[in-house]
């Protein structure tokens, strides 16, 4: 009887829960939550910054260097560098010849981009293709392409096109091999993902392989770039004017024979200058809208 009526008295009223317990700390007690960063640290968390004064420490020290030796036929000063880029720019030579290397790196650029992405497509999608990228691969990327302009000049002539050829070989086995190597690391589980969803051929390439290995394939375009206009530079260098237009590289050549030494130090700067531009505006960007963006990269 006992156990029934306890039974039913707890049917009747359900026992109540237990309280839960807790210390309430005064805001006061918590301490520091939130603290402003010293100057020193928000110097530090800035990315431009660093490098801005990366860059000056590097004029300051070239600008000491050329006080020191006191022989501007060798190294001119910083100043005097800058005085020449800035006549250079007013006068309007080198922005023509700035515009004239960058139209035809452009070309051929974009013309090694097509043929490395169907290269690396047709080795994606065949195991002849993948051999035919290999054997090419190891055959011509040790290859300069600065070696190609004198045949380039034999089959096509004086002019653009020769640029463009040798300049089409230093684009394509980097950013070719770089981008075939990326598709091979991607993991077989995001490969069974696209199969499970019917991608084959080109839209398996194009909505897996790519956003999967888009670090690497932005290194290549990197590599492919930085390659791109060293050829360029160095083959009007060495070759002189095409077609009757001089660019950056006979920019150079040509104040060095007139032993104008600031103004060919302005030509080097002005390389310098393209390639951080190129860098920190272009290709900086572009992973931040991707692989950043992705949680990818860092």
């Amino acid at each position: 009887m006992t156990d029934m009526h306890t039974a039913e008295r707890l049917l009747a009223a359900p026992p109540t829960r237990r309280e839960y317990l807790r210390d309430v700390v005064a805001s006061r007690d918590i301490g520091v939550v939130e603290k402003p960063l010293t100057l020193a640290q928000q110097i530090v968390n800035q990315a431009w910054l660093r490098k801005a004064i990366i860059l000056v420490v590097i004029a300051t020290a070239w600008q000491l260097y050329a006080l020191h030796i006191n022989n501007a036929l060798m190294v001119p000063t910083f100043s005097a560098t800058i005085e020449a880029w800035q006549a250079g720019i007013m006068g309007g030579d080198l922005p023509i010849k700035v515009l004239n290397s960058v139209v035809l790196l452009l070309k051929g650029y974009g013309v090694g981009l097509i043929l490395a992405l169907a290269f690396t497509a047709l080795a994606m999608l065949s195991r002849i293709g993948n051999d035919l990228l290999e054997t090419l691969t190891s055959a011509f990327n040790p290859l300069p392409a600065i070696a190609l302009l004198p045949l380039a000049f034999l089959w096509f002539g004086l002019g653009d096109i020769s640029i463009i050829f040798v300049l089409v070989h230093s684009v394509l086995w980097a950013v070719a091999l770089n981008t075939h190597s990326g598709f091979k690391s991607v993991s077989n589980t995001l490969r069974m993902v696209g199969r499970n969803y019917g991608l084959k051929g080109p839209r398996f390439i194009f909505k897996i392989l790519v956003p999967a290995a888009f670090p690497s394939i932005v290194t290549g375009l990197k590599i492919g770039w930085a390659f791109a206009w060293r050829t360029l530079i160095a083959a009007e260098l060495v070759f002189g004017v095409s077609s009757g237009q001089g660019g950056l590289g006979w920019y150079i050549y040509e104040n060095k024979s007139m032993l104008d030494i600031p103004a060919m130090f302005a030509g080097l700067l002005t390389v310098i200058l393209i390639g951080l531009v190129v860098e920190n505006l272009i290709f900086r960007n572009v992973e931040a809208v991707t692989v950043k963006r992705w949680g990818m990269q860092q």
